[in-house]
């Protein structure tokens, strides 16, 4: 069972950056698609950034393209979420997630709810951004 674990998160204000990081365990394949999304308060639960553990590929939702870089270290199954410029409207609770890289990276950012569906699919809990103005 793929196990996750999210951390990072904090208070910063407008402009700033913030990395977060998503340590991730028990793997039984090479490939699978490493996701971060984030719920705000009375919202509905968005997709921000996924990542292929086996050939890097990315997909970025267009609110944070250009601002949000995803990453993996391979050797220590982590996958990082460099946040710049950030903005209040960032703020929120940001959650890991990983699925058997089966399916379209765009496909998991753009309909969030496809990877809340899946069975093979691992969550972690989440870590709180928050953004002041």
């Amino acid at each position: 069972e793929v196990q996750l674990q999210a951390s990072g998160g904090g208070l910063v204000q407008a402009g700033r950056s913030l990395r977060l990081s998503c340590a991730a365990s028990g793997f039984t394949r090479d490939d699978y698609a490493i996701g971060w999304f984030r719920q705000a308060p009375g919202k509905e639960r968005e997709g921000v950034s996924c990542i292929s553990t086996k050939d890097g590929e990315t997909a970025y939702a267009d609110s944070v393209k250009g601002r949000f870089t995803i990453s993996i270290n391979n050797a220590r199954n982590t996958v990082y979420l460099q946040m710049s410029s950030l903005k209040p409207a960032d703020t929120a609770i940001y959650y890991c997630a990983a699925v058997p890289n089966d399916y379209s990276l765009r496909v998991l950012v753009s309909f969030p709810e496809v990877i809340g569906g899946l069975r093979d699919a691992s969550w972690g809990r989440g870590t709180l951004v928050t953004v002041s103005s």
